[in-house]
């Protein structure tokens, strides 16, 4: 490395230090994370969605024009749920699965079948005896590489001819579990998530249950994706975007501050603070806060796929910021593209952090909407293959404000900086795509 290669490094070194001290005293991120968790669950199609989104867009119109995008959805409402267990008609702790198909208006009794695990192969050797039965398995930790999503196990217990779905939340006094069915207003059976002690209370021979879900498909539901786009100052790729985004969308059941109110407060704090400096950016930032996430990623897609393929063609980079605390160890999730770990673990360097890389393609957030359209893409995320971390508590009434660390939430934050500076600053990012399988597959 030459001098000047050395002087180039401590400037580049100096100037994002600039950003990273502010960040770190930037009160507005943690006030920013308290407010989105007082507009509650935020979950699509409500009024706590909608008061958070305008609250959003008032924020980031200190930058600049942000434009709300309307955004098509398979929506969904559940104006009753009830699970009841037989023959004593104790009420149990359950709430649907979000866009879970419904019951008939009188409910539906049913055989209770307790598979434990409930993996698509044990669904499959317990044969003619998942017919017509409500089939309970364990929700599993999200962010693990040995995690069977609740929805690969509603997929094979439909397809076995179950007659209902009960995933139970594993820890006790916690209260039921919540999440995305994926039905998208299409066939279905009836899905709930129920307490660990509501399983308990279903765990005995020859138990049955009476399932009550009643409400509405809503197959032309719109919700707003915002966007905020900040060009570069710098003529190299005055036309690329890196895209910054994460998700306003929840769930009813608390306030939704893992997941995801601290990615929206990141991204905010974000735009503050590379706002200014987008001058010497050799690239534009896009800021795009989505909704309808938790509905099996439905919001994004949709956006992305309404898009000019000029507008797509632009985007050089996702960087997507979802439950950035409950543990301080930072983890990207890099889509399959090879390259991008080594870019992001720079970034954080460049951070003074450290960051784990998980390379294979996971489609638990909107990072793998990007990908599927060959955009490179990263999801940052906190805890994971920690299963005690705190985020073993998404998706239940336990996900509220007293589970998050200011500490972790600025420290990644400020990493997340890193890997943006780097980002928006590089001489190129092409070299982060895939190269073409032989014979021209993508």
């Amino acid at each position: 490395m030459t001098r000047d290669d050395i002087g180039a490094q401590a400037a580049e070194q100096a100037a994002f230090d600039e950003v990273a001290a502010r960040l770190r005293r930037d009160e507005e991120l943690w006030t920013d994370f308290q407010a989105l968790c007082r507009h509650g669950g935020r979950m699509a199609g409500t009024a706590s969605e909608r008061a958070a989104q305008d609250w959003c867009e008032q924020q980031l119109s200190v930058f600049g024009t942000v434009a709300r995008e309307s955004t098509p959805y398979a929506g969904w409402r559940c104006d009753h749920a009830v699970l009841t267990r037989l023959p004593d008609g104790r009420q149990l702790e359950a709430v649907p699965l979000l866009g879970t198909a419904f019951t008939p208006e009188e409910g539906i009794e049913l055989p209770v079948l307790d598979l434990g695990r409930g993996t698509p192969d044990m669904i499959t050797a317990a044969g003619d005896a998942v017919r017509g039965h409500a089939v309970m398995v364990q929700h599993e930790y999200p962010f693990s590489t040995r995690t069977v999503h609740r929805r690969v196990k509603l997929a094979a217990a439909q397809q076995a001819g179950a007659a209902a779905l009960l995933v139970v939340q594993p820890e006790a006094g916690i209260g039921p579990v919540s999440g995305s069915s994926g039905r998208g207003g299409g066939p279905g059976i009836p899905a709930m998530g129920i307490s660990a002690e509501a399983g308990l209370a279903l765990r005995q021979p020859g138990a049955r249950v009476r399932l009550c879900i009643g409400g509405e498909d809503l197959p032309q539901a719109r919700t707003d994706t915002l966007v905020l786009d900040l060009p570069a100052g710098q003529a190299a790729h005055p036309d690329e975007r890196v895209v910054l985004s994460a998700h306003i969308d929840g769930h009813p059941l608390a306030e939704s501050a893992l997941d995801n109110a601290t990615g929206v407060a990141a991204a905010m704090a974000l735009a503050r603070a590379f706002a200014p400096r987008m001058h010497v950016m050799r690239r534009g930032l896009t800021v795009c806060l989505f909704s309808a996430e938790e509905w099996a990623l439905n919001g994004s897609r949709e956006w992305l796929a309404a898009l000019p393929q000029a507008r797509r063609a632009a985007m050089a980079l996702n960087v997507n910021l979802d439950s950035l605390a409950g543990s301080p160890r930072l983890t990207a999730l890099t889509s399959g593209f090879e390259r991008l770990g080594g870019f992001a673990r720079s970034g954080a360097s460049l951070a003074g952090g450290d960051l784990g890389v998980h390379l294979p393609l996971m489609s638990n957030s909107d990072h793998a909407n990007f990908a599927a359209w060959g955009i490179p893409a990263l999801r940052l995320i906190a805890g994971f293959d920690e299963p005690d971390s705190a985020l073993r508590l998404l998706l239940t009434p336990a996900d509220t404000r007293a589970l998050v660390d200011q500490g972790h939430l600025r420290g990644a934050t400020v990493l997340a900086a890193g890997v943006l500076w780097r980002a928006l600053r590089a001489d190129s990012l092409g070299g982060l795509r895939n190269e073409p399988a032989p014979g021209g597959g993508a």
